[in-house]
């Protein structure tokens, strides 16, 4: 077994995972696995750069994860940094500071890469269930960018779009620093074209088709997920591999849809950190779902974060 501490940092929220794997055996063992939202692409589709309060929001985050990691004595630590670090012309600076805070460098990693380790995490454990056979279509809907992955045993083709709930929230919804609430008809409309355009994309050049089984990562299709499971509190092993059917997600992303603030904060499965981006990503699910004619989505909760783990082990 070797112990070791993965950070995955995207534009909505950065993550840790300290674990022990044996990659013998395959098998991955969590110590410390926890999410702190930080919306580190606050702004970066607008301004092209990461606002000071953003990366004080990640930094903290950071020395609460530099603490952990001394607690259980990682061996090896590896940061990946995704979509809001890629976009930012000050990234320097955010790679100083993670670098100062945890002594490991950020790798700002490139749309390919992301979705190679985000295939593997979410995969890996698939391998020989009888009912959740491959190929897979891999879908991470992060905060500024959608990463698909088509693979079996390795990845076959991939592609990112900068297509999140993050960057479709800030660029359709908010209007003098407010959100709408609810999102009006052409608000919507002016997303559903945004994600269209970017799903025309990834069909030119991948091979999918409704014979792949398709699997969600990330935390707007978890919390979609919850949802339809009717969870009275987020529970992460009952969302792992759940299987939710195309009608659930439609009615589920009509309901975000048409809901205040208040209303999707009252949902119990709901992180505060997602009540204002969850519509949209909700909406890029539904799409993907309906552009291919998929009629279920396999829900992990193993993603990035495990693909990073594996990588050190």
């Amino acid at each position: 077994m070797t112990r070791v501490a993965a950070i995955d940092c995207g534009t909505n929220s950065i993550r840790l995972l300290i674990a022990d794997a044996d990659p013998t055996t395959g098998e991955l063992v969590d110590l410390d696995r926890r999410m702190t939202i930080v919306r580190l692409g606050q702004g970066v589709d607008e301004t092209g750069r990461l606002a000071p309060d953003a990366l004080e929001r990640t930094f903290a985050a950071c020395r609460e994860y530099a603490a952990a990691i001394k607690e259980h004595g990682a061996e090896k630590v590896r940061f990946v940094a995704t979509s809001a670090s890629r976009d930012a012309e000050n990234r320097d600076e955010f790679v100083q500071g993670v670098l100062d805070i945890l002594g490991v460098e950020p790798e700002v990693i490139t749309g390919d890469q992301e979705a190679a380790f985000s295939f593997t995490g979410a995969t890996k454990e698939l391998t020989g269930h009888p009912d959740l056979t491959g190929p897979y279509l891999v879908i991470d809907i992060g905060g500024g960018s959608t990463e698909f992955v088509v693979g079996e045993d390795s990845v076959r083709a991939a592609r990112s779009i900068d297509v999140g709930c993050v960057r479709m929230t800030e660029r359709h919804l908010v209007h003098d620093g407010q959100v709408s609430d609810p999102p009006t008809a052409a608000e919507i409309e002016a997303i559903r074209e945004d994600i269209a355009t970017g799903l025309d994309l990834v069909t030119q050049t991948m091979p999918i088709g409704k014979d792949l089984t398709l699997v969600g990562l990330a935390g707007s299709v978890t919390t979609v997920a919850g949802i339809a499971l009717g969870l009275e509190e987020y529970d992460s092993a009952a969302i792992h591999h759940s299987r939710i059917p195309f009608s659930e997600v439609k009615a589920i992303t009509e309901r975000l849809l048409s809901s205040t603030h208040a209303e999707r904060a009252a949902i119990s499965v709901m992180h505060p950190g997602r009540v204002d981006v969850i519509a949209s990503g909700a909406l890029v699910l539904m799409l993907i779902m309906e552009w291919w004619g998929f009629d279920e989505i396999v829900v992990s909760e193993h993603d990035i974060l495990d693909g990073i783990a594996w990588s050190l082990a």
